[in-house]
């Protein structure tokens, strides 16, 4: 086998549609468009989800549920992380820059996942129930920022 003598497989390589070069070319007149009808057209558009006049899927499918424009994101951290700081006041700032949230543009909220040995003064936007209970059990204080 050599450099010269190499092709592609058969059908992989094929010329492109040339439409609207004569009636003997099989694609002259309406050049593959059909007869009528908005495709057919120049400027032809279809919406999304446009099922040729049928009733589309996201028309026909039930809706359900609502959403509550009033929920509230937080960023979530269990007491397992804060096991990782130094004992002291800890705040969004101070876990920034630990690594341990990526912003602080979504208030924290801390929960009792773990446990923790040392006192710690944690500001945060909310606590869990016992993520209060396991800081006050160490010796510390959860303090709620807004």
């Amino acid at each position: 086998m050599k450099l010269h003598t190499l092709k592609p497989p058969q059908g992989s390589r094929t010329n492109r549609k040339r439409v609207g070069r004569g009636a003997g070319s099989g694609m002259g007149e309406t050049s593959t468009r059909g007869h009528k009808g908005a495709k057919a057209r120049s400027g032809y558009k279809h919406k999304r989800g446009f099922e040729g006049g049928q009733m589309p899927l996201h028309r026909r499918l039930p809706k359900i549920g609502f959403t509550n424009i009033f929920k509230q994101d937080y960023q979530v951290i269990n007491l397992k992380d804060l096991a990782r700081m130094d004992s002291g006041e800890i705040t969004v700032d101070s876990l920034k820059a630990a690594g341990i949230i990526r912003s602080s543009r979504l208030p924290v909220k801390v929960l009792g996942g773990g446990a923790i040995d040392k006192p710690y003064t944690v500001k945060a936007a909310a606590f869990s129930k016992s993520a209060v209970s396991k800081i006050e059990a160490a010796g510390g204080k959860a303090e709620v920022t807004k």
